[in-house]
């Protein structure tokens, strides 16, 4: 039925639901405005990020080692404290994997990138595609053997095998055969901490033994070659571990030929690491190890993004010292190198042959800080 009444009330209705439908256009045609601008800006961000922060890319080299795990972890940590944008990917020691998460970089529109090349031959090709993208690099922990990056942050290489003949030297008197269970020969650093090592033996303690056993950075080869060697050469009173990846598998062999007793017994055998890991820190404390020299995975993070963010921001750097207690040096023309600080660590910080030590318990060691 259609009364007068009812016929007015549904003008109303009709007239209330046209304003409606106004509203509805007028508020979609300002949220599709909004959305326009919104993306507009997004596009022309300089950084690459709806954040507006820089957006760069850190590849992990592996994630096998305490060392390395404790350096996965402060990274974003000092990302954030720097103001960055990460992207992260891992290589696991594959410089196939490490050349595609490169071009994962590319595409993902990143600033810089921070990697520590295991391989540091075979990188070249991928520096020179980032090159040519005008994408700074920053190596951290390895310098390749060619080609151009912004900075390359690790510590004196040398000076760890250096370090760790010194202190071998010094506790054997000079006398007996020591095994040097290296690293990765086509690696900068294994090459280095061998070099120095032998170059030390042979001028300061030419009539001790050293017994080189290539590992390829592998704990279980470093442990079968240990084994094989105390069988071989019963006189064997040193080990010098060129990381903590061998320490599990050095400790394992010792306690299996009752060799894992304390320094003030004859029967001790003197190991010195290389990283200054929480664990090599609470062997030395317990008399199982003897001496690690401190490689500073939070420093490497803290710099290796600073660098980056360095790069972005057109900032240059000459040789020197700097104001973190370390020395860049010119490594060849286009590569700049910042040598931070890596101590030797002992139970007693004492001096061995003229090297300096922090005991173990040091509070400044990251080793002791990490959470």
């Amino acid at each position: 039925m259609n009364t007068p009444e009812l016929a007015g009330l549904t003008s109303v209705v009709r007239r209330s639901a046209v304003r409606t439908r106004s509203h509805v256009y007028i508020c979609l045609g300002v949220v599709a405005a909004l959305t326009t601008a919104l993306s507009g800006c997004s596009a022309s961000s300089s950084s690459g990020s709806g954040s507006g922060a820089p957006v760069v890319g850190v590849d992990y080299p592996r994630s096998d080692t305490d060392f390395w795990n404790s350096y996965i972890k402060y990274t974003p940590d000092f990302a954030k404290e720097l103001g960055l944008e990460l992207k992260t990917t891992n290589s696991q020691n594959d410089v196939a994997k490490l050349t595609a998460n490169a071009q994962t970089f590319i595409s993902q529109g990143v600033k810089g990138v921070a990697m520590a090349p295991q391989d540091t031959a075979a990188i070249a090709p991928t520096l020179e595609q980032l090159s040519a993208k005008k994408i700074p690099v920053v190596t951290v922990d390895t310098r390749p053997d060619s080609g151009d990056v912004y900075m390359v942050v690790r510590a004196d290489n040398r000076a760890y095998g250096e370090k760790a003949c010194r202190f071998l030297g010094a506790k054997l008197g000079g006398k007996g055969t020591v095994v040097m269970l290296q690293g990765d020969l086509a690696s900068i650093n294994g090459r280095d901490r061998t070099e120095a090592f032998n170059d030390c033996m042979k001028s300061n303690y030419p009539a001790m033994t050293v017994l080189g056993e290539a590992t390829n950075w592998d704990g279980a080869v470093a442990a079968q070659k240990l084994q094989t060697d105390l069988t071989a050469h019963a006189d064997i009173k040193g080990v010098y571990m060129q990381s903590s990846f061998a320490l599990a598998g050095t400790l394992q062999v010792l306690k299996q030929r009752d060799l894992l007793v304390g320094p003030q017994d004859p029967k001790h055998v003197f190991v010195v690491s290389n990283d200054g890991i929480p664990e090599e820190l609470r062997n030395i404390a317990d008399g199982h190890i003897d001496a690690t020299v401190s490689q500073p995975a939070d420093l490497y993070a803290k710099y290796a993004l600073q660098y980056l963010k360095a790069a972005i921001d057109g900032k240059t750097f000459n040789p020197g010292k700097t104001d973190h207690d370390s020395t860049i040096v010119k490594v060849r023309d286009g590569m700049l190198e910042d040598q931070l600080s890596a101590p030797l660590v002992t139970a007693d910080g004492g001096s061995f042959d003229g090297v300096s030590s922090l005991k173990s318990d040091d509070k400044s060691l990251w080793g002791n800080k990490l959470q």
